[in-house]
C-alpha cells in the first residue's frame, strides 16, 4: 500500500507539473504583460499635427526621459522583460512603431525617414525634453536616424539592427527576407488564405529545420485559430525562445504592408545606412548579438542572424563615439538576456 501512494505521488506530482510547464508556455507572458499597468505604466496616444496617432506606455517619472522604439511586429510591450527595472531609473515612453500595435496603419508614412519624423515631432509634443533612445532591430536603424537629426537626443543604444544587411544588394541573402519580406510580398499577392500564421507554416523557412515536429505544430496553429483568430500564436510544449517564431506570423496587429515596404526597399527611400551613422554625433553603444547555439550562416549562405561581424564592425567603425558590445544571446537581447540589457543601458545613460 505505501508504495501505491508513493507512486501516485509522484504521478500526481508529474501531472501538476507538466500542467504548470504549459500554462508557463502558452500563458506566462501575456500575464507578464497585463502586470506592467499594476507597475504604474499607463497606456496613451496622441494625434500628431500630421494625423498620425502614435500609440505609446508611460512608466512613473523616476529619472531622464528613455525612449524604447520596437523591432518589426511587435508593440511597446515586448520590453516586458527589462521595463520594470528599467522604470526604477528612467522616466520611460515606449512606443508602437507605424503600423503595429494601436499606432497609425498607413503605408504611405511607413519609411525611415517619415517615421523618424513622426517621432521627432512626438518627442517635441511629448516628451519636451533632452531624451535617452533606445531601439531594437528596425527600431535601431530608427534609433540612428533620430540620433542623427534630433538635437534632443542624449546618447543611444543599437540593440542589433539590421545594419548593410537590409541593403538592396544583399537582402535576399538574409532570413529576413527568407522568412518574412518575402512570404509577406507573396501573401499580400493572394485572397485565398485570409489569415497569415496559416499561410506562413507551410511555407517557412524554418520548415524543414524542424522537420516532422512542424506538421504537428501546424495541426496546432489551426486549432488555435479557429477558437482565437485574433490572439498570439504558441505552443504549450515549446519554451518561449521558440514561440517567438511565430509571434510576428500571428500577430494581427501588425500590418504585413509594413513588410513589404522592406521587401521593395521603399523603407529606406533618402535612408543611406553609411551616412547616416557617420551624422550620429551623441554617444552610441552597438550591441551586436552573436549567438553560441548556431552559426551566422547557414547551409546555403543565408545571414541567419541581423548583422554580421563585419556589419557591425563597420557601423562600429562609422559611428563617431561608439562602444561595441558583443552578447551572446539571440537577435531579441532584452528579452534572451534581460539583465545584460538593463545593465548595458544603465551604464551607457547613467554612468
Amino acid at each position: 500500500m505505501p508504495i501505491l501512494i508513493s507512486i501516485f505521488s509522484i504521478l500526481f506530482l508529474s501531472i501538476i507539473l507538466i500542467f504548470l510547464y504549459l500554462d508557463h508556455n502558452a500563458n506566462a507572458e501575456e500575464r507578464a504583460k497585463r502586470k506592467l499597468f499594476k507597475k504604474g505604466f499607463v497606456e496613451k496616444q496622441i494625434r500628431l499635427s500630421n494625423g498620425t496617432v502614435i500609440n505609446y506606455g508611460e512608466g512613473p517619472n523616476n529619472g531622464p526621459a528613455l525612449l524604447l522604439i520596437h523591432g518589426q511586429g511587435v508593440d511597446w510591450k515586448n520590453y516586458y522583460t527589462v521595463l520594470p527595472e528599467l522604470s526604477k531609473t528612467f522616466h520611460i515612453y515606449a512606443i508602437d512603431c507605424h503600423g503595429h500595435g494601436k499606432s497609425s496603419h498607413d503605408p504611405e508614412r511607413y519609411s525611415g525617414k517619415k517615421m523618424g519624423e513622426d517621432i521627432i515631432r512626438f518627442i517635441t509634443t511629448i516628451i519636451k525634453e533632452e531624451v535617452y533612445v533606445s531601439g531594437h532591430s528596425s527600431g535601431g536603424l530608427l534609433t540612428a536616424w533620430l540620433a542623427a537629426h534630433c538635437p534632443k537626443v542624449r546618447a543611444i543604444v543599437l540593440e542589433d539592427p539590421p545594419f548593410f544587411s537590409t541593403e538592396k544588394s544583399r537582402t535576399q541573402s538574409t532570413f529576413a527576407w527568407q522568412d518574412s519580406f518575402r512570404l509577406i510580398h507573396d501573401f499580400l499577392q493572394q485572397d485565398i488564405e485570409q489569415d497569415y500564421l496559416l499561410y506562413y507554416l507551410p511555407r517557412s523557412y524554418w520548415k524543414d529545420k524542424f522537420g516532422k515536429l512542424w506538421s504537428i505544430i501546424q495541426r496546432q496553429a489551426i486549432k488555435f485559430r479557429a477558437n482565437e483568430p485574433d490572439k498570439i500564436f504558441r505552443v504549450p510544449f515549446l519554451p518561449a525562445s521558440l514561440n517567438r517564431i511565430w509571434e510576428v506570423p500571428s500577430n494581427t496587429a501588425y500590418d504585413k504592408r509594413f513588410g513589404e515596404a522592406f521587401y521593395d526597399n521603399s523603407w529606406f527611400e533618402d535612408f543611406d545606412q553609411e551616412e547616416l551613422l557617420a551624422q550620429v554625433r551623441c554617444p552610441s553603444t552597438l550591441i551586436f548579438a552573436k549567438s553560441s547555439k548556431w552559426k551566422s550562416h547557414d547551409e546555403n549562405g543565408i545571414l541567419m542572424a541581423a548583422m554580421s561581424a563585419d556589419d557591425a564592425q563597420r557601423a562600429h567603425d562609422l559611428l563617431p563615439n561608439n562602444h561595441l558590445i558583443t552578447v551572446d544571446s539571440g537577435h531579441g537581447v532584452h528579452n534572451e538576456k534581460p539583465v545584460e540589457f538593463i545593465e548595458i543601458v544603465q551604464t551607457a545613460f547613467l554612468n
